[in-house]
């Protein structure tokens, strides 16, 4: 969990880790969790009542990423202490923050602000080019997995457990690393630059890989410095193999559905949609209408003859070739030569 040592505590099989009550610390930081939660769902509720629409799949997203939080830093995981401490790693580093990334805080947050420079802020925060630059995915997974490398790979892990704000600010990076590699890979609130498909799917097929091969690697070997019982230390890494796939798959169907509804068939079904609507008779056949032709009449309006030229009325042709004119005319001129 998030309670760090306090005087008096129990000593637990891992050295620096200690089963005492909680400190003021982690109740402060559910607190804050929690009124960052009510925050969200205060400016969701004010947004419906001013007739916008947001789904309350949102909000509940954000408040079971917050609960999850809470439940890391308060309450008591099962298992050993390894296995505790890799539910609470789950939890914070990418459970929680794939849920908070889901209800799109960063959407919300403009439209709640009241206009002006204020609501411009998170944007012009969101669109900076240091901002930018942290969203690159290989950046971002380097800072959540390597991150993690250099804290299971090294006595860093040992000695952060032996001082309560070194403690707390492990758990913080962990946080901050897995939201902004979350909000990466989902890309689902305005960002400076959108990165492609192919990148953002490739950087989570690494990180992922690179987790799994982690979480294998502390299955074998413990991390350095700390003692810790074998069935431990083999259930914490099966639990961080396992988790982190099933986090890995759900931040992959996040990317196909956002593929599919920004250029897969949806788009197509709207626009046929659309113009079934403004025009019924879109994709129906007309009986006596030439397919491609623009006008919706049984016949083309123009004369089928080139040669009429405007102004000009058609003779109809009659059934032997000619024109009925024609033959008027030749009637009479033989009605002449007959004459005396």
């Amino acid at each position: 969990m998030l309670a760090s040592p306090g005087p008096g505590a129990a000593h637990s099989p891992i050295p620096g880790v200690h089963a005492g009550p909680p400190i003021p610390l982690p109740v402060l930081a559910a607190f804050l969790v929690g009124g960052v939660v009510l925050c969200y769902l205060l400016a969701a509720a004010r947004l419906r009542r001013r007739g916008d629409a947001w789904p309350p799949l949102r909000d509940l997203s954000f408040a079971a990423g917050g609960a999850a939080l809470v439940y890391a830093a308060l309450g008591r995981a099962p298992g050993g202490p390894f296995t505790a401490h890799m539910a609470v790693h789950l939890l914070v580093g990418m459970v929680a923050p794939l849920l908070l990334v889901l209800g799109r805080p960063m959407s919300l947050l403009p439209r709640a602000l009241p206009p002006g420079r204020l609501r411009r802020l998170p944007l012009a925060l969101a669109r900076s080019r240091p901002t930018g630059f942290l969203l690159l995915p290989p950046v971002a997974a380097l800072l959540d997995v390597g991150a993690l490398w250099l804290l299971y790979r090294t006595p860093l892990w040992s000695a952060a457990h032996a001082h309560p704000l070194a403690h707390a600010a492990v758990h913080l990076h962990v946080f901050a690393a897995g939201l902004l590699f979350a909000f990466t890979i989902c890309q689902l609130d305005p960002v400076h630059r959108r990165h492609g498909l192919a990148l953002r799917g490739g950087t989570l097929l690494l990180a992922g890989a690179a987790h799994s091969v982690l979480a294998k690697s502390l299955y074998a070997h413990p991390p350095p410095g700390a003692a810790v019982d074998a069935e431990d230390l083999r259930t914490g890494a099966l639990l961080m193999y396992h988790g982190g796939d099933a986090v890995g798959v759900a931040l992959a169907v996040v990317l196909a559905v956002r593929w599919y509804t920004a250029g897969g068939r949806v788009p197509a079904r709207a626009r046929r949609r659309a113009e079934r609507r403004t025009n019924p008779r879109a994709g129906r056949a007309v009986p006596g209408e030439v397919p491609g032709a623009g006008s919706t009449a049984p016949f083309p309006s123009r004369s089928l003859s080139p040669t009429v030229e405007e102004g000009t009325p058609a003779t109809a042709p009659d059934r032997g070739g000619g024109t009925r004119a024609g033959h008027r005319e030749g009637a009479a001129d033989r009605r002449r030569g007959a004459r005396p």
